[in-house]
């Protein structure tokens, strides 16, 4: 009787790893979105959800939007762009280490060069929201305008009867403001 040949356990393990690295470059071609001429992956990033100011799904900001001002001023600083509703931190090196959107205020700083001027770890928003983080970095017609985020993280919700100088931050970048601003930083506003 003939004996029956087997094919060596090394070629079954090196077929299955080489059908397997396959599957996943296709995966990861496809997760990184079409592929152009010349079999290369698309660069361009995915655009994912986040919260807008006003609660709701928004699309990431395009580089554009992200762009710091014109006219935004020099040095290590803090940006606040009343038209765009965002915030930049800015380094020594000019370029911003971070940048996200907030909620403005019913009452909106003086466009021009502020400091923070004080700080508080928590207390009540003029709203009567518990917040986190507080920097003063202006005052408009006797009202103290702020950077803070609401304790319990959530959004606030706007009120055009409140007369309240509360710029408010999701928590992460309020955070990251605290560490950056302390009492002196400059706070550029533009329009």
């Amino acid at each position: 009787m003939h004996a029956r040949r087997r094919t060596p356990t090394w070629a079954w393990v090196s077929v299955l790893t080489a059908a397997a690295l396959v599957v996943v470059a296709v995966l990861a071609v496809q997760a990184r979105g079409k592929v152009p001429e010349g079999g290369v992956a698309s660069a361009k990033p995915a655009s994912s959800p986040s919260a807008s100011p006003g609660g709701s799904p928004a699309p990431r900001p395009t580089p554009k939007q992200d762009a710091l001002p014109d006219g935004s001023g020099e040095g290590r600083r803090v940006v606040y762009s009343l038209g765009r509703q965002r915030v930049w931190l800015v380094g020594e090196n000019e370029l911003p280490l971070r940048s996200f959107a907030v909620w403005p205020g019913g009452v909106a700083p003086a466009e021009g060069d502020h400091k923070v001027s004080t700080r508080r770890a928590s207390g009540n928003g003029s709203d009567g929201v518990p917040v986190e983080h507080v920097v003063y970095f202006a005052n408009t017609e006797g009202v103290w305008v702020a950077f803070s985020h609401a304790a319990d993280g959530a959004s606030p919700t706007s009120s055009p009867e409140v007369r309240g100088g509360a710029v408010r931050t999701r928590e992460s970048d309020g955070e990251a403001l605290w560490e950056f601003a302390a009492t002196g930083t400059p706070v550029r506003v533009v329009g």
